[in-house]
């Protein structure tokens, strides 16, 4: 103990020599605390080597020094507490004042959908002021998508619309054969219009609002939210793994959308992915019109709900002149249940009441 005080006063009197009392004060800072737990320590000793030999022991004195450094804790503790509650405010005035984000989910019941759901709530959840609007393809709400958004941790919507019978694809057809999705994204439009109509058309989270297509089996980078997020009308970038390439985009001259990088019918008005594009609510409010056409031509769904709300020269390339990929067509793959199948023949099947 003796020697740690020498150790003390060696580094006060050196620090004055030279003058750096600054660094002085943060030495010590740093050196009290050990000081203080080898005092303590030191006592614990002394206090165990008194009772051993049947000697009382005056346990105030060890517990004095831990005593100060829990009270000077607790100081420190109680000011940054104070200092995170009087930047609350500040926090929230810049979260509110970001332009909300509205993204549209389809989902449909599937062994892995609880699976994509959670990959994909949880790169939400690192997105500021994003609205999530999540619709089952469903004749009604399911137990696991509702309790699945209530632990969620996300502001969401939970609505549901269910595919007509001769709009579905059957089993063994291929993805692209028919449209999907139209009705779910329709039906997130219809909300998002009616909820509008009933705020009159203002208020701060249809302010600058934007809304985004999300499929729920697509990997998104968190750059390409901060991207969309000032659309004027509408915003457009490159999608990475899709249509049998590398990637689709628009084409970029002059800061203008001139033509789309694509390898099927690039004659469509918009040869652009779902995942490619964002558009303005004020856009979706001043074309109530605006949807998606459950009956489009193969690879036409996006341009029956683009094309008579924006012209090509109006696009906004976003993701450096549309040059980066920013969202990904990762399509999980099917689960092959073979083996649960030959259990359940044998009554051997997983439990049913285990949510997967």
């Amino acid at each position: 103990i003796m020697y740690m005080e020498k150790k003390r006063e060696r580094i006060v009197e050196s620090s004055t020599r030279t003058g750096e009392s600054d660094s002085t004060e943060k030495i010590l800072s740093r050196v009290q605390p050990y000081f203080e737990y080898t005092y303590c320590t030191y006592y614990k000793i002394i206090h165990s080597f008194a009772i051993f030999l049947g000697q009382r022991c005056d346990c105030r004195e060890h517990d004095l020094p831990k005593d100060r450094t829990i009270s000077r804790l607790r100081g420190e503790l109680h000011k940054l507490q104070e200092q995170m509650r009087k930047s609350e405010p500040t926090k929230a005035s810049k979260k509110t004042s970001l332009p909300t984000i509205y993204v549209i989910t389809p989902t449909y019941a599937r062994l892995v959908q609880k699976a994509e759901l959670t990959r994909l709530s949880h790169t939400f959840l690192h997105v500021p002021q994003l609205h999530w609007i999540l619709v089952e393809d469903a004749p009604h709400q399911t137990p696991l998508v509702k309790d699945f958004l209530a632990a969620s941790g996300l502001k969401y919507t939970h609505l549901h619309m269910l595919t007509p019978k001769e709009r579905k694809l059957q089993e063994g057809d291929p993805s692209w054969l028919k449209p999907r999705g139209a009705e779910q994204r329709n039906e997130g439009l219809r909300w998002l219009r009616e909820m509008a109509a009933a705020a009159g058309g203002k208020g701060p989270t249809l302010e600058n609002a934007v809304v985004y297509f999300a499929d729920d089996d697509n990997t998104y980078s968190l750059q390409l939210f901060e991207e969309m997020r000032y659309t004027h009308k509408v915003s457009v970038w490159p999608v990475g793994l899709v249509g049998g390439m590398k990637f689709e985009r628009p084409v970029v001259e002059n800061g203008k959308v001139v033509r789309f990088h694509t390898g099927w019918r690039p004659s469509r008005p918009f040869p652009i992915d779902m995942a490619g594009f964002a558009v303005s609510v004020k856009l979706v409010l001043d074309y109530p019109e605006a949807r998606f056409d459950g009956d489009a031509q193969i690879g036409f769904l996006e341009s029956s709900f683009l094309q008579n709300m924006v012209t090509m020269e109006e696009l906004e390339p976003k993701a450096d002149m549309c040059e980066k990929v920013l969202v990904w067509h990762t399509r999980t793959e099917k689960p092959k249940m073979k083996r649960e199948e030959a259990l359940i023949k044998q009554g051997l099947g997983s439990d049913p009441n285990v949510e997967v």
